[in-house]
C-alpha cells in the first residue's frame, strides 16, 4: 500500500472518481471531478483519506452510514450522496448518451425524471444472528461486513417504520450465525417478506416464526425460499388501478413513482395500437395498463408471475382481452412472422438484454417498439440492432429508480 495526492478527472460508470496514475486509472470512491485528495492506494484502486481541494458540486451526504467513516462501516447501498442533485442526474444522463454513442447512436436523450429521497418500496436487508441480537443492514461494497443501519433515507417510511417487527422475524428464522437476506417489499396490505439463504426450518421454529409474524402488526407475508411460511393478508400491489397479488420474491420496479414514470411513457407511445405484445411481462406492469387501450399478449418465462397477472386480468372490469404465454424469449424469441399480427411490441428485460428478441424484431414489420431496458450498454446494443433493422429512434428518456447510484433506467420509442 501507498499513500498519495491525485486529482480526480472524472466519474466511472460505477459512480467511482478516476484519476490517471503514472500506470493507468486508479479508482476512488467518494470523489468528485476536478477534486485532489490523498489517497491510501493498492494497486488500482483508492482509499479515500482526505480532500485537498473539494468540488463545488460537493454536498454533505443525506446519511450517516455513507462515506468512508460512515457509521458502522460504510454501506454499501449508496455510491453517490456525496454529489448535487444537478451534475448527479447530468452523469445518469450521460450514461444513457455515452452508451448509445458507443454503439453509433445519436439520438436526442431527454433529461433524467429525478427520483427523490424516502420512495424505495422495495429494498433487500443482509441479516445475521449474533451473541447479542440480530443484525439486519446492507452490505458493505465488495464485502460481507454486514453494516447495521439506524437510518435510510431512500427507503420508504413504511419500511423503516417496522424495522424492529422485520428485526423479529428475522430472529425467529435465524437457525445460526451465517448471513441471510430479507427481500422486503411495502404492498398495499403490509410488508412482503421474502427470506433467503437459510436451509431448512424445523417443525418448531416454522411455529415459532409463524407466532412472531402473526403478533406483528404491519406483515402480510413471510415465505422462506420461495415457500410461503404465513400469509395474515393477500399482498396487493397496483398496476394503474389493476390489483395484483405478486408470487413470493417476484421481481417489482423498486419505487412506484419510477413505475408510473415508465408506465406513462410505455401506453402514451403505445397510443391507440389495438393488438400489443409485452415481452418479459413479469406480473403485469405494462400489461395491464396497456389492456384499458387494447388486446394484450404477455410473454413471461416464470409461471408464477404468469398466473398472477392473468388472473389480476380475468379479475378486473373494464380491461381489453389479455391473453398469456410461458416462453424464454431468451432461448426461443418471438418471431418476426408471429409478430406480424402486433401493431406495437412493448419489452423490458432482464439487465443481459434482450439481444435474440431484437434480431427477430429487427426482421419484423411491426410499426412501432417502445424497449425499457435497466442496463444501458445492453439497452444500446439491442437498440442498434433494430436501427439496423430499419428502425428509427424517436425518443430516449431515462429514469432515475436507484437514488444515489449509478444505476439508471430508460425507456425509447422506436417506429419503422
Amino acid at each position: 500500500m501507498s499513500t498519495e495526492t491525485v486529482t480526480i478527472q472524472k466519474l466511472g460508470a460505477q459512480g467511482d472518481g478516476i484519476a490517471q496514475g503514472n500506470d493507468g486509472p486508479i479508482y476512488v470512491p467518494f470523489t468528485l471531478p476536478d477534486e485532489s485528495v490523498a489517497i491510501a492506494r493498492v494497486k488500482n484502486q483508492g482509499t479515500l483519506i482526505s480532500i485537498a481541494s473539494a468540488s463545488p458540486d460537493r454536498q454533505e451526504p443525506h446519511c450517516r452510514h455513507f462515506g468512508p467513516d460512515g457509521v458502522n462501516g460504510t454501506c454499501g447501498g449508496c455510491t453517490l450522496q456525496h454529489y448535487a442533485d444537478a451534475p448527479y442526474r447530468d452523469f445518469k444522463r450521460h450514461l444513457v448518451v455515452d452508451a448509445l454513442r458507443s454503439k453509433g447512436l445519436t439520438p436526442e436523450v431527454d433529461d433524467v425524471v429525478a427520483a427523490h429521497p424516502g420512495e424505495r418500496r422495495r429494498v433487500v436487508f443482509a441479516a445475521r444472528k449474533t451473541e447479542k441480537s440480530t443484525l439486519i443492514g446492507f452490505n458493505q461494497a465488495e464485502s460481507h461486513h454486514i453494516v447495521a443501519i439506524e437510518e435510510c433515507p431512500i427507503a420508504s417510511s413504511g419500511i423503516m417504520a417496522r424495522l424492529e417487527a422485520i428485526r423479529a422475524v428475522a430472529t425467529a428464522l435465524a437457525i445460526n450465525a451465517e448471513a441471510f437476506r430479507i427481500s422486503v417489499l411495502e404492498t398495499l396490505s403490509g410488508l412482503d417478506l421474502a427470506v433467503d439463504g437459510i436451509k431448512s426450518l424445523s417443525d418448531k421454529q416454522r411455529r415459532s416464526a409463524v407466532e412472531t409474524v402473526l403478533s406483528l402488526r404491519g406483515i402480510a407475508r413471510v415465505s422462506l425460499n420461495g415457500e410461503i411460511l404465513v400469509e395474515p393478508s393477500k399482498p396487493m400491489i397496483d398496476f394503474g388501478g389493476v390489483q395484483v397479488a405478486p408470487p413470493p420474491g417476484a421481481f417489482t420496479q423498486a419505487t412506484k413513482q419510477a413505475e408510473d414514470a415508465m408506465a406513462e411513457l410505455v401506453v402514451g407511445h403505445v397510443g391507440k395500437a389495438k393488438r400489443v405484445a409485452d415481452l418479459f411481462a413479469g406480473s403485469g406492469t405494462f400489461s395491464l395498463r396497456l389492456a384499458r387501450i387494447g388486446r394484450v399478449h404477455a410473454v413471461e418465462s416464470d409461471d408464477k408471475p404468469l398466473a398472477a397477472l392473468d388472473h389480476a386480468a380475468r379479475n378486473t372490469q373494464g380491461l381489453k382481452p389479455v391473453s398469456v404465454e410461458r416462453r424464454d424469449l431468451f432461448r426461443r424469441p418471438l418471431m418476426a412472422q408471429e409478430l406480424k399480427v402486433y401493431d406495437a411490441v412493448v419489452f423490458d428485460p432482464p439487465r443481459a438484454g434482450a439481444e435474440f428478441q431484437c434480431k427477430e424484431l429487427a426482421r419484423s414489420q411491426v410499426k412501432k417498439i417502445v424497449a425499457v431496458s435497466c442496463n444501458p450498454l445492453t439497452f444500446a446494443r439491442d437498440l442498434a440492432l433494430l436501427v439496423e433493422g430499419g428502425y428509427r429512434i424517436t425518443k430516449v428518456t431515462p429514469i432515475d429508480q436507484f437514488l444515489w447510484t449509478s444505476h439508471v433506467e430508460v425507456v425509447a420509442v422506436l417506429e419503422k
